[in-house]
């Protein structure tokens, strides 16, 4: 039996994981980490320091997936990867604030080398991730954000075209793709891809100024989450009525909010607190990002994990809403309603701001 998760003993905790030699080994080490992961909840840990352990948890597992897969590979004939390669991470992975039953959103870089069959070496290796990831409880990519996919699946030069090619469209889906890879962040295998994937990914930025004004486009556009008197707005119909998509509703336009400005202002930062803290380090925001915003989005983070939780063959799953229960709690809706009141203001600043490059546009 596995001994409770200790802060300090990390390396002893994930042993199940990076000693796994199968899928299902590797699987039943997640369901056990994910129950204390789950039942720390409400122990000594920090908000900050839970998340960083459910990531770390999340990273050594994709590891340990590609390592398996590459494994098989390697005893059905197909040998060792014939060039080096990275596999990447998105989404709330890629900024190190996914939940226990967040879904996959990856990537892979590889490299230019010539080789004969490198091609179909990562086509077969990338489905077989995306394969092996569901099967360790990680749902597939509505959105396709996946290695299985040639679109996320590319050589570093076929990156770096994908790029320009993104930033030279400032219409609304490349726009989406570009703001989807800016949260990239690298897991294994060659970490001198990724590193020279983010300096083509930035250089768009600079070569094209009007980016910045298309990704704050997609950012002021969210679901409205308070009415006229202040109140929050729920659910009205369906499964959800009477709850609050914490999702969409307050955590999805904070991390929109600090990755617009992080991109604006050149900061390489992935996770949304480490973007917070560098722009107000360089205090060169548009309004004031303070503590208060700081707290805001800890208290988004908390509400998202806060969320009811079911369990599908042993492992967690949520839709993300507060539900009608939890919206009668004063203290769950007074906090919420004072963190929707940041967001609002700051979305108003980004509005005003949009308004006003939309202005100098010739």
């Amino acid at each position: 039996m596995m001994e409770p998760i200790s802060i300090t003993n990390l390396s002893w905790s994930y042993k199940g994981i990076d000693g796994a030699s199968s899928a299902h080994e590797l699987r039943q080490a997640r369901v056990i980490l994910q129950r204390e992961l789950q039942k720390s909840m409400s122990a000594s840990l920090s908000l900050v320091e839970w998340y960083e352990m459910v990531n770390e948890l999340h990273d050594r597992i994709a590891r340990k997936a590609v390592e398996l897969c590459i494994q098989g590979m390697v005893e059905e004939g197909f040998g060792q990867p014939p060039v080096p390669y990275a596999f990447i991470v998105f989404g709330s992975s890629g900024r190190e604030e996914a939940t226990l039953w967040s879904d996959q959103d990856n990537g892979m870089i590889i490299s230019d080398a010539p080789h004969a069959t490198k091609e179909e070496y990562f086509n077969e290796l990338g489905n077989r991730i995306a394969d092996l990831l569901e099967e360790l409880g990680y749902a597939k990519c509505e959105g396709k954000v996946m290695c299985s996919e040639s679109l996320w699946r590319k050589t570093l030069a076929d990156w770096k075209k994908q790029l320009l090619e993104w930033s030279s469209d400032l219409n609304w889906e490349p726009v989406r793709n570009l703001i989807i890879a800016s949260d990239m962040r690298f897991i294994t295998g060659e970490e001198s891809l990724a590193e020279a994937w983010l300096t083509s990914f930035y250089e768009q930025f600079r070569r094209v100024p009007e980016l910045s004004d298309a990704v704050l486009r997609n950012t002021v556009k969210h679901k409205a989450t308070l009415n006229i008197m202040g109140r929050v707005v729920t659910e009205r119909f369906g499964e959800h009525a009477g709850g609050f998509d914490v999702k969409y509703g307050v955590y999805i336009p904070l991390v929109n909010s600090a990755r617009f400005l992080a991109l604006q202002h050149g900061i390489q930062e992935s996770s949304t607190l480490k973007r917070m803290e560098r722009l107000s380090s360089l205090e060169a925001i548009p309004f004031q990002l303070t503590d208060t915003c700081q707290r805001a989005f800890t208290s988004a983070l908390k509400l998202r994990r806060n969320t009811p939780v079911v369990i599908r063959e042993d492992l967690q799953q949520s839709s993300g809403f507060l539900d009608e229960k939890q919206m009668k709690q004063k203290q769950t809706h007074y906090e919420l309603r004072e963190t929707l009141g940041l967001v609002k203001r700051v979305h108003r600043a980004l509005q005003r701001q949009l308004r006003f490059a939309e202005r100098r546009r010739p």
